[in-house]
């Protein structure tokens, strides 16, 4: 399953801002007003400029993912630090959360820009959403055995770019870090299992394992030689002095970083046995209220979990009724083997798309792009692949990661760019920032969003790789209806309660009766609970969504420009998406 890799780990609830940039590919109605600017629009960017600025300047990898030169948006200093997960900050983090909120309240929403107020409702309802969890500190979980920080964590430190020496000594200062930022993560795992709340045996055996992996050849480690490849590719920097970086990233590696993992490692094992529960989270006392949370804040759909559930069930009729009409009329479909691509390399297939993709979506904003592949000791470990967005000062810098584990190739693997790539990940991102999405809007997380939109342009993918049209519409039907089956199982254990003999009995109607297999899905779902709910409820919504554009638009609907007013508006709630499309797809 494919993912976009959230570079943002540490901070548990980002909430931040700041005013529009100065250009925009959209011309927008209501922007502002005649000179003099309106002393509440000022006030408005004054104060969500603070927000940007102090949460980028606690955390250096926030600071540095996000913004190429911080000097250019007034920040000279910043602390080092992976940021923290102490119930002590959860707490100050929580009274901000409602400071905010006051603050909020203290404008007046009709005098702000259009722009402004999309800002504001996002910020309004980012609150919102962490504010409800916030009495549940310690159902939160870091160390998913897929997403968690373990894993993520090393990708993160590899595509550190050094732009100057400052960010190589930035770099160096991060990894001396990482020992007290474990200690905190063992703390709240121990502080889990007292809860009663610890992980399951299998999960915390996958992330031991992934530990374990990492650390495997020390010498050999992969940051290790992340390191001095980029290191051997400043110019500026004197030989000596790369010499000595080298020798200091090559102790910190050996005697910070590996240790750490060490050190993590153990104490899961130590904890192992404290679970108390190895199905779902509603078997937990307020597991259900805080997968409603979750489901909520993964997919940005306002509806309940039954409305979910009915909603995917009949779209999945829809595909398999689809399937079925296909089939009848040339059975000749279900033989085909493999299809064949006239493009093999990932750079031809994103050529392909780039090309493709030119009737039913304005121009990508940026083609710049590396393709990547993910180091043999986090293969076990991490999605097929994934999208490290571009910092919001410099949207050419894309990076696709593939997993070679996962041996994709064909079909497989040109949707899959399609997803990270264009028209996906990528495409999304770089047309956002250059719409003029504040700033805010990168900062927050909207998987909802950002998946469904994936997972979306995913499905419209097959109708670009050059195959007939029965077998492109067969194969995208096909890939809908699994995921809907995914969806359903994570909603089925995580709020209903099923346990595996129920999955067992949900998949054999759809002829999946591999108890291997079945175990498998299981086991993941449970461990990263309203994961796969993030692509499809949100690609269901994006249908909903269009259905809803071509309603209103009659005649006036097309494609391109809904596609483009929805990136326009950028990542946000569904429900904040539908308020704005009409006035961003009349500019667009």
């Amino acid at each position: 399953m494919k993912q976009m890799f959230r570079k943002r780990i540490f901070s548990c609830l980002l909430i931040v801002t700041i005013s529009c940039l100065a250009v925009s590919a959209c011309s927008l109605p209501g922007g502002l007003s005649s000179p003099p600017v309106q002393k509440e629009q000022l006030s408005f960017d004054d104060y969500t400029n603070d927000l940007f600025v102090k949460e980028l300047q606690e955390n250096t990898i926030n600071l540095h993912y996000t913004l190429s030169n911080p000097e250019s948006f007034g920040i000279k200093s910043h602390k080092i630090s992976l940021g923290s997960l102490t119930k002590e900050d959860a707490k100050a983090n929580t009274a901000s959360l409602e400071n905010i909120t006051a603050a909020l309240a203290g404008f007046d929403y009709n005098d702000l820009t259009l722009r402004q107020q999309l800002t504001y409702d996002i910020l309004k309802d980012s609150c919102e959403k962490n504010l409800s969890a916030a009495s549940r500190y310690y159902y939160e979980e870091p160390l998913r055995p897929t997403t968690g920080i373990q894993s993520e964590l090393p990708i993160l430190l590899a595509e550190y770019a050094f732009y100057d020496s400052c960010d190589v000594t930035d770099y160096l200062a991060l990894l001396t870090c990482i020992e007290d930022y474990f200690q905190q993560i063992i703390l709240f795992e121990q502080e889990k299992s007292k809860e009663g709340l610890f992980m399951s045996d299998q999960a915390a055996d996958a992330v031991i394992e992934a530990c374990k992996t990492f650390v495997k050849n020390p010498k050999k480690n992969f940051l290790i030689e992340t390191f001095r490849t980029k290191i051997d590719a400043m110019t500026d920097i004197p030989e000596e002095k790369k010499a000595l970086y080298k020798k200091q990233n090559r102790s910190l590696v050996k005697n910070i970083v590996i240790p750490a993992y060490k050190e993590l490692a153990d104490a899961l094992a130590k904890l192992k046995g404290t679970g108390t529960n190895d199905a779902g989270l509603c078997h937990y006392p307020e597991g259900k209220a805080h997968y409603e949370y979750l489901v909520r804040a993964n997919t940005g759909s306002e509806k309940s979990i039954k409305e979910l559930q009915e909603m995917t069930e009949r779209r999945r009729n829809l595909d398999i009724s689809a399937l079925h009409e296909l089939l009848a009329k040339d059975p000749a479909l279900l033989q085909t083997e493999d299809p064949k691509l006239t493009f093999q390399t990932p750079e031809e297939m994103l050529d392909h798309l780039l090309e493709a993709m030119q009737t039913e979506f304005y121009p990508a904003a940026d083609e710049s792009y590396a393709v990547n592949y993910v180091h043999e000791s986090l293969e076990e470990t991490l999605a097929p692949a994934f999208y490290l967005t571009a910092p919001i000062d410099d949207i050419s810098h894309n990076v696709i990661y593939l997993n070679k584990r996962s041996q994709y190739s064909g079909i497989q693997l040109f949707t899959t760019l399609a997803h990270e790539g264009y028209p996906g990940h990528l495409y999304q991102t770089t047309g956002s920032y250059q719409a003029g999405l504040p700033p805010v809007l990168a900062l927050l997380n909207y998987p909802g969003y950002v998946e469904g939109w994936a997972t979306y342009v995913e499905m419209l993918s097959y109708q670009y790789a050059g195959l007939p049209d029965g077998l492109s519409e067969m194969l995208m039907q096909n890939q809908s209806a699994l995921l809907s089956l995914y969806a359903s199982i994570d909603m089925g254990i995580h709020y209903d309660g099923w346990k595996i003999a129920d999955t067992i009995i949900f998949l054999k109607k759809y002829g999946i009766t591999d108890r291997k297999v079945i175990q498998d899905i299981y086991e993941l779902i449970v461990e990263e609970p309203s994961h796969y709910l993030k692509y499809y409820i949100g690609y269901l919504e994006f249908l909903e969504l269009k259905d809803y554009a071509k309603e209103m638009f009659g005649n006036d609907y097309s494609d391109r420009d809904f596609h483009q007013a929805v990136i326009c508006i950028g990542p946000a709630p569904f429900s904040v998406v539908k308020k704005y499309l009409k006035r961003f797809y009349t500019a667009s």
